[in-house]
C-alpha cells in the first residue's frame, strides 16, 4: 500500500519518523484549547476537536496521497480566529465564527477537487520553492530556539541571547548535544531517540512531572457545532463575514501549499516542477478544515513539524499513519500529553537541527540574478521575522512579477503569481492577517 521498496524505506524507518513528526507537532493539542478558550470554547471541547481534525486529515494524507506530512489545526490561524474574528466582531461568537471556518472548509474542498491548486503548485517558480523550503527551516529553527529561551524578546533589538543558566535553556543545549552527536555518528532515528534521552533527563532532574496523572477519557461538552451547512453559510452572509472567509482562505491554501512543498522537496518527493497525487494530498487539509470546523477548532495546516520526521527518514504515508494512531492514543493520555509537549526543551532540538538541513535549499537558487534572488531572499527573511510562513510567501509573489516586470522578463510569469500577487497586496494593504 506505501511502496516501502519504491521509496528505499522500511517499516521500522517509518514508524521511527512517524514518531518524530508526533512528538514535535503534539503541542498543538495543549496549544490550539488554550489559545481557543479565550474565544469562549470550552477547553475539552478543543482538545477533543483538535485529535479529530488531525486524525482525520492525516489519515486522508496517509492513504490518499502516501506523503509523510501531518495535518493539524495550524497556529497562527487559531489566534486570528480568538482574537481578531471573536475579539474584534462585537456580537460575533464562537459559534458563529465556527460558521466561517466551515464555509472556508468547503470552498478548499471544491478548489481542492479542481486543477487550480495543482495548477498553483507548478505556477510557483523553482527559486521561490527553494526559498519557501529554506525560510520553513530558518521559521521552525528560531521557534525551537525561542519557546526554550536560548533566544530572548529585546526591547531594542527584538530579540537577544538568553539566559543559558535557566533549566529549559541548558535542557534544550543538553538535548541538541545528544542529538547531534547521534546524527553524526549515524544512529538511525537519531532525532526520535535524542528526544527519549532528553525526556529521561528532563524526568529525572525533577523538570518533567505528571501531577495530573496519566490518562483521562476524551469528551465533546458541546457535540456538534455545525449541523446545518445552510445555517452555517447564513451566519456568514447575515454578519458579512466575507473577508474572514477570504482570509482564512488565502492563508491556508499558502500555508499548506507552500509547507507541502517545502515536506516534499525535502524528502525528493518532487517529480521536477510537480507534486505526484497533488489533488490527494490538497484534499487533505481541506476536508479536514470542514469537519475540524463542525466539532470546534479553527482551520487545519500542513504541519512543518513533518519536517522532522522526513529528516528521521519518513518519505510514505506509513509515517502520516504512525502519527494519526499516536494522535488516537493521545485522546486518552490528555495529561501525559499535556506534560511532555508543556516541556519545548525536548522537542526543541529536532526543530533547530531540521532548520539546518532545511536552510540548505538556498545553495538553489540563483543569487546572481536579482530578480530570482530578492524574492526568495524575502521569503526567507520575513518568515520567521512575521512569525507567518503565509506573509513570507505574500512578499515573495508581490516582488517576484514587479521585478520581472522591471526586467522586461513579464512574459516568464505564469497568470496565476500576477493574480496572487494582486490578491496577496489587497490582502496585506486591506484586510486582518
Amino acid at each position: 500500500m506505501f511502496k516501502l521498496k519504491e521509496y528505499n524505506t522500511t517499516v521500522k524507518t517509518e514508524i521511527i519518523a512517524g514518531i518524530t513528526t508526533f512528538l514535535t507537532m503534539v503541542y498543538i493539542v495543549v496549544v490550539n484549547p488554550v489559545i481557543l478558550s479565550d474565544a469562549g470554547v470550552p477547553f475539552d471541547q478543543v482538545f477533543t476537536a483538535t485529535i479529530i481534525a488531525t486524525v482525520i486529515g492525516t489519515l486522508w494524507m496517509a492513504f490518499f496521497a502516501n506523503y509523510p506530512i501531518a495535518i493539524a489545526p495550524g497556529m497562527g490561524l487559531n489566534a486570528y480566529f480568538a482574537y481578531s474574528v471573536v475579539g474584534s466582531h462585537g456580537d460575533i461568537d464562537y459559534q458563529t465564527a465556527f460558521a466561517a471556518v466551515f464555509v472556508a472548509g468547503i470552498i478548499f474542498v471544491i478548489l481542492s477537487l479542481t486543477p487550480f491548486r495543482k495548477k498553483l503548485i507548478e505556477a510557483i517558480p523553482e527559486n521561490l520553492k527553494h526559498g519557501i523550503t529554506a525560510g520553513i527551516g530558518l521559521f521552525i529553527a528560531f521557534i525551537g530556539l525561542r519557546l526554550t529561551g536560548i533566544i530572548t524578546s529585546h526591547p531594542t533589538n527584538l530579540v537577544a541571547l538568553g539566559d543559558l543558566h535557566s533549566p529549559s535553556a541548558l535542557l534544550a543545549l543538553a538535548g541538541l548535544a545528544i542529538t547531534l552527536i547521534l546524527m553524526a555518528l549515524n544512529v538511525n532515528g537519531a532525532l526520535f531517540f535524542g528526544m527519549i534521552i532528553t525526556g529521561l533527563i528532563a524526568f529525572f532532574t525533577g523538570q518533567l512531572s505528571f501531577e495530573k496523572g496519566l490518562v483521562s477519557l476524551p469528551s465533546l461538552p458541546e457535540g456538534l457545532l455545525i449541523t446545518n451547512p445552510f445555517s452555517a453559510i447564513g451566519d456568514v452572509v447575515q454578519y458579512s463575514l466575507y473577508a474572514v472567509v477570504f482570509s482564512f482562505l488565502l492563508v491556508t491554501i499558502f500555508d499548506t501549499t507552500g509547507t507541502m512543498i517545502g515536506v516534499a522537496q525535502q524528502a525528493g518527493l518532487m517529480k521536477g516542477n510537480t507534486m505526484p497525487k497533488a489533488r490527494e494530498a490538497l484534499l487533505a487539509d481541506s476536508v479536514a478544515t470542514t469537519i475540524g470546523a463542525m466539532f470546534g477548532t479553527s482551520p487545519t495546516s500542513a504541519y512543518i513539524e513533518s519536517s522532522s520526521g522526513v529528516a528521521a527518514g519518513g518519505r510514505t504515508g506509513l509515517t502520516s499513519l504512525t502519527v494519526a494512531v499516536l494522535f488516537i492514543l493521545s485522546a486518552f493520555f490528555g495529561p501525559l500529553v499535556s506534560a511532555v509537549s508543556g516541556l519545548s526543551a525536548i522537542t526543541a532540538p529536532a526543530l533547530i537541527i531540521v532548520g539546518s538541513l532545511m536552510i540548505g535549499s538556498i545553495s538553489n537558487i540563483k543569487w546572481s540574478e536579482i530578480d530570482e534572488a530578492f524574492p526568495a531572499f524575502l521569503i526567507i527573511l520575513s518568515m520567521p521575522l512575521t512569525s507567518s510562513i503565509a506573509t513570507g510567501i505574500a512578499l515573495g509573489f508581490i516582488s517576484y512579477p514587479l521585478l520581472k516586470i522591471v526586467k522586461g522578463k513579464w512574459r516568464e510569469v505564469h497568470p496565476l503569481v500576477y493574480l496572487f500577487a494582486l490578491l496577496f497586496f489587497y490582502q496585506l494593504a486591506f484586510l486582518p492577517h
